[in-house]
């Protein structure tokens, strides 16, 4: 049911909702596994990473709540339940329990990397049918990178 008509034609609004959906899920579980880790971190690097983490954290929040209210404004009800988040992440799962600090590091940085490798393809898939998403993904992948590579250069 579509609570919000669309202005956008029905192809481009699968297209675009497929990919909104699929970068809510992403950001999400990002910020889900930054904080498991953030709690769980441990060794000579603990206070850094713990600190790089929570900023991991802030950023996937926010950047999951303009997608979701991007959905919504196309009039697509957006799913972020944890049934929802567990089923379609692109995200490898985290080991239980304390994690080394240059483990968290690792952990971090494929995250990040599977996040942004999904957000490309979501930028070159809504171009053409929505170029108010791909500019939201383009500026979401650009401060995933940035993260990505400060976790690589900080913690070499």
């Amino acid at each position: 049911m579509y609570v919000v008509k669309s202005p956008l034609p029905d192809a481009d609004l699968k297209i675009v909702s497929q990919a909104l959906q699929g970068a809510l899920v992403d950001l999400v579980d990002l910020s889900l596994v930054a904080k498991q880790v953030h709690w769980n971190v441990v060794g000579p690097r603990f206070r850094s990473v713990h600190l790089q983490l929570d900023e991991v954290v802030d950023v996937a929040r926010a950047h999951s709540d303009t997608v979701a209210e991007r959905a919504s404004a196309l009039g697509v009800s957006p799913d972020g339940r944890a049934a929802t988040v567990a089923s379609g992440s692109g995200i490898d799962a985290v080991a239980e329990g304390w994690v080394k600090d240059s483990d968290a590091i690792g952990t971090l940085v494929a995250a990040l990397g599977a996040v942004i490798t999904r957000m490309r393809e979501r930028v070159a898939a809504t171009g053409d049918a929505d170029p108010v998403s791909e500019d939201i993904f383009i500026g979401i992948t650009a401060d995933l990178e940035k993260h990505h590579w400060m976790f690589q250069a900080a913690n070499v």
